[in-house]
């Protein structure tokens, strides 16, 4: 009789760390698609700036309208790149877009006229605030992916989180391994 008691609470406390296990898994998995939708709502942000800053600098920027045409084409791939949901091809086109605003931003220094217009400075100043937010959401989802990918990955709970089906979330790295290269500055 001791011995199915026995039976009875070490089968009960599997089945209690399994029920554990299972919840933990779903809030990380939640708190992974929830850090994703916080990406998903700045780069919607940015890509609705876009146009407008380009409304506001196309009339003074005639000399740059291959660059403008390039952001426009860039934001286009970002967007689609967005729709499909694969973390790797929309880093990349976001990388590409980046880079065309970091182009603008230098070009619009050109143009003191343009510099000093309210409009394109309120502009560009919301889409520096963006970027800095799409940074911290980047970095927020790609802490959730670490902690969710790592308690799938660590025994016991790799055995049981394969049964689950839960899988591993990519992380939203540079595509471009030119961004990780140090900045030269010359003076």
């Amino acid at each position: 009789m001791t011995l199915t008691y026995v039976i009875i609470a070490v089968v009960a406390v599997i089945v209690i760390w399994i029920i554990a296990l299972y919840n933990g898994l779903i809030r990380l998995r939640n708190r992974v698609k929830e850090a994703w939708s916080d990406i998903d709502v700045q780069l919607k942000r940015r890509h609705d700036l876009i146009p407008n800053l380009i409304n506001s600098v196309k009339g003074y920027m005639q000399h740059e309208r291959t660059l403008l045409e390039d952001i426009t084409k860039a934001r286009s791939q970002a967007m689609s790149a967005q729709q499909t949901g694969n973390t790797a091809e929309l880093a990349k086109a976001e990388s590409m877009l980046g880079g065309m605003l970091g182009k603008l931003q230098i070009a619009v220094e050109a143009y003191p006229d343009l510099k000093a217009n309210q409009n394109v400075g309120q502009l560009m100043d919301e889409l520096s605030d963006t970027e800095n937010k799409i940074q911290a959401a980047r970095r927020f989802y790609n802490g959730m992916v670490r902690d969710f990918n790592t308690k799938i990955e660590v025994f016991p709970n790799s055995f049981f989180a394969n049964m689950l089906k839960f899988t591993k979330y990519e992380f939203f790295e540079i595509e471009d391994a030119k961004e990780r290269e140090n900045v030269e500055v010359k003076l």
